[in-house]
């Protein structure tokens, strides 16, 4: 029983913020063409340590 009751503790807290993360997508739900306007232009591809990044 005890090793039930830790492994409830442990998982407690992640299952609330799943809850209320899960909540609060739903209430502020941004769409992804949203984002894009936002973000403004498109991004520039660098070449950086050895590989194309776009930033």
């Amino acid at each position: 029983m005890k090793a039930f009751e830790v492994f409830a503790i442990y998982l407690t807290p992640f299952v609330i913020l799943g809850v209320a993360i899960r909540l609060l997508m739903k209430r502020y739900a941004v769409d992804l063409p949203d984002l894009h306007k936002q973000a403004g232009a498109t991004p520039k591809r660098r070449f950086l340590l050895g590989a194309w990044r776009s930033d």
